[in-house]
């Protein structure tokens, strides 16, 4: 069984692993998209207190990540972010263990809200924010082509898995 042999550890964002799938999720996003955001960012923004970033191995390959860094501290929210499952394996919610596996951390250390951007054309990322309570909300990162992005919002709570 998979849920056997998958395990979820925390590494900095520029660990190997991390930026193994940080760059191909880049490169689904060049390919879906024609453009991609870029796949370098300030490891400390994925660090604690400031945030988290996991890796999910099935065995021992890196088959998952996600993300999430401070987005506002006055109003509590965090961003997830870099979320991405290789193409082999999704479908098996992999995804979603790393999602609430942030959520709940980020709950933990006081976040009340979380924020997040997917694209149109990746109909099971929709699926997954939606499916676990992820709401539209508008856009907050300017410049964002409105036709491709959607931006969503949820409160989390103490019984936040």
């Amino acid at each position: 069984m998979i849920a056997a042999r998958f395990l979820i550890r925390p590494r900095p964002y520029d660990h190997p692993d991390a930026t193994r799938l940080v760059r191909a999720l880049f490169d689904d996003q060049q390919q879906r998209y024609g453009y991609a955001d870029p796949f370098e960012a300030d490891p400390a923004s994925y660090t604690p207190p400031h945030g988290l970033f996991l890796i999910g191995y099935l065995n021992t390959a890196p088959v998952t990540c996600g993300g999430y860094r401070t987005f506002d501290e006055p109003t509590h929210t965090i961003e997830i972010k870099k979320m991405y499952t290789v193409p082999r394996l999704r479908g098996l919610g992999l995804g979603e263990r790393i999602l609430t596996a942030l959520e709940h951390h980020a709950t933990r250390s006081g976040a009340q809200r979380s924020i997040l951007e997917t694209g149109v054309r990746n109909a099971a990322a929709l699926a997954l924010y939606t499916g676990i309570g992820y709401q539209p909300t508008a856009r907050y990162v300017n410049g964002r082509d409105p036709a491709i992005n959607r931006a969503f919002t949820k409160r989390l709570t103490c019984s936040t898995p």
